[in-house]
């Protein structure tokens, strides 16, 4: 009707010879994507949705849709430049080490990079990220990095320096996920300069997020979905994909329907197991499964005050860790397709042949179960469950976290258990929802053991250090999740963190290796898979290979056939 009017008011125009009226054409269709996660997430941030229990499913690969650092990691581990023009090296001089054991790593902001709002982005918002990170009293943001930061400079407002205290191998992730991801000076220094505290509950944490990413946040609806829109100025150049739905599906069966009807073209993070994608081989003919090997699972004993005092006797962890059948639990659980971790270094990591004769290995074997609880003073009773001299139960709670469907965790944990009173300890399973999870004093003091999935790249072996507890003292804070603490353990992670020659820092992560599984503090299961699924009209998208990387790295490379 519109086009009609428009041809019946319009004047006519003179007639020539040889010219014809121009032929209108249709507006060029906007290029869709629907994505979910398997969560509802309370924020954008993937700094404040790692609650203590790790990050909720998918809010690493959320954030980078809609936010940048100075470098992201590619689908391959490489290090690449996103709004910084190139990545510190030692070969490029923007790595300096100097004789007295300090260091500089140095960055040049790319000149288009801005804010989703127009403001340019500058080294006053590194610098405010950085007060973040250094802010005791606010320990949502803190690293144990920034303890080795000495002090930040620039000379322009492109460039930045940042002086280190002593050698540290991940400085040139610094002002990324990973460390330190750019918070908007010009949206957050007012608040933090009033109230500090008040910085956590900014809305710009949800529906006024702005970032510096390939899409921006049009709408902000909790509990349900968002939506975002391609950044037009991105640093990288604007997205091919114009707009991007982003629906919070907490529930897998829920998630399953909605990619077989047809309505999500995408996952982002965990989400479906490794059974629950094989359903699709034969039934999504609009779409494919990719699988990468991400993570480990893995038993965590509480090694500070823990309900049952064994657990610090590193013979009864033994004694758990030998009645677990890791072999069938792989086979039953991840269809065979995935090796037993006997330590958090993967196969698939290059110097894995190296650090291997390091590894203490754990066969399943119950005889040698029982001959250690035996020696701890335990014996069996007529119902099979081993008791103390004095007539008590030895019981050990196993906890995991679920909700949202992640079945994956909590069948692991039930397996557990299983094992566990199999050899003769009264095990109770206990699963947490996905609301308990974001307690991080409840996901920190687990009196028994916890079977958690979390990364298990090389680069972050600081997460294993004391300094990285949840305690107290940090608002339960950290990655170490056993909560072990040991300065011999310490200084061999302190050396691998600090020791730059790949050459040299082989042999010192064989040392870190041998100590965590002689003592173990942590009682490896098996290495994660975790499946992607990616409608066959999508493009350029990629499962999570390696550690340090999300689907959405390359974001602004997306496209629709």
């Amino acid at each position: 009707m519109v086009f009609l009017l428009l041809g019946c008011s319009a004047p006519q125009l003179p007639a020539s010879s040889g010219a014809s009226a121009p032929e209108s054409r249709p507006a060029p269709q906007r290029k869709h994507v629907t994505a979910a996660m398997l969560s509802n997430p309370p924020t954008i941030s993937s700094e404040m949705v790692s609650a203590g229990s790790g990050t909720i499913q998918g809010g690493d690969a959320l954030e980078d849709l809609v936010n940048g650092g100075l470098s992201t990691i590619d689908n391959q581990g490489r290090i690449v430049p996103q709004l910084a023009e190139a990545v510190p090296t030692i070969e490029n001089g923007l790595w300096r080490l100097f004789p007295d054991g300090r260091m500089e790593t140095t960055w040049r902001i790319r000149e288009s990079a801005q804010w989703h709002d127009g403001t340019p982005f500058t080294v006053k918002d590194l610098i405010f990220t950085t007060r973040l990170g250094m802010d005791k009293e606010l320990a949502m943001f803190q690293d144990s990095a920034y303890q080795l930061i000495e002090g930040i400079d620039s000379t322009d407002l492109r460039t930045v320096t940042v002086r280190w205290k002593q050698p540290y191998i991940q400085a040139d992730r610094m002002f990324t996920r990973r460390l330190g991801f750019p918070r908007p000076q010009h949206i957050l220094g007012p608040t933090y300069e009033e109230n500090k505290e008040g910085v956590t509950q900014h809305p710009y944490w949800t529906e006024s997020y702005v970032g510096t990413g390939p899409f921006k946040l049009r709408r902000w609806v909790s509990g349900s979905h968002l939506l975002l829109d391609a950044n037009d100025q991105y640093v990288l150049g604007r997205p091919k994909i114009d707009e991007i739905e982003v629906r919070f599906i907490p529930d897998s069966n829920t998630l399953t329907a909605n990619i077989l009807a047809g309505e999500v073209e995408l996952t982002l993070g965990r989400n479906l197991s490794l059974t629950e994608a094989a359903v699709f081989k034969n039934q999504w003919h609009d779409g494919r499964v990719e699988v990468g090997i991400k993570n480990w699972f893995a038993v965590w004993p509480q090694l500070l005050n823990p309900g049952n005092p064994l657990l610090l006797d590193v013979q009864f962890r033994r004694a758990l860790l030998h009645s677990i059948d890791r072999q069938q639990l792989v086979e039953t659980l991840q269809e065979g397709l995935v090796p037993i971790a006997h330590s958090f270094v993967s196969p698939t990591e290059p110097v894995y042949k190296a650090i291997e004769p390091s590894i203490v290995k754990y066969d399943y074997d119950l005889r040698a179960t029982n001959q250690i609880l035996e020696s701890l003073g335990y014996s069996k009773g007529p119902d099979g469950l081993y008791r103390n001299v004095a007539g008590q139960l030895l019981t050990l709670e196993v906890r995991t976290d679920g909700g949202g469907g992640d079945d994956a965790q909590e069948k692991a944990a039930l397996a557990v258990a299983d094992s566990f009173k199999r050899a003769g300890i009264a095990a109770d399973p206990l699963i947490l929802s996905q609301l308990q999870r974001q307690d991080r004093e409840l996901n920190s003091t687990y009196p028994g053991v916890r079977v958690w999935r979390l990364p298990n790249d090389i680069w972050t072996v600081d997460r294993y250090h004391s300094a990285a507890a949840p305690t107290t003292a940090n608002r339960f804070n950290g990655g170490n999740r056993s909560r072990y603490m040991n300065p011999e353990f310490d200084a061999i992670v302190d050396r691998y963190m600090s020791t730059i020659s790949e050459r040299d820092r082989v042999p010192v992560l064989g040392q870190l290796v041998h100590h965590m599984t002689d003592q173990l503090t942590a009682m490896g299961l098996w290495y994660n898979t975790e499946p992607i699924l990616i409608a066959s009209k999508l493009r350029n998208v990629t499962a999570r290979d390696v550690g340090e990387t999300t689907e959405a790295w390359n974001a602004h490379a997306w496209d629709v056939q």
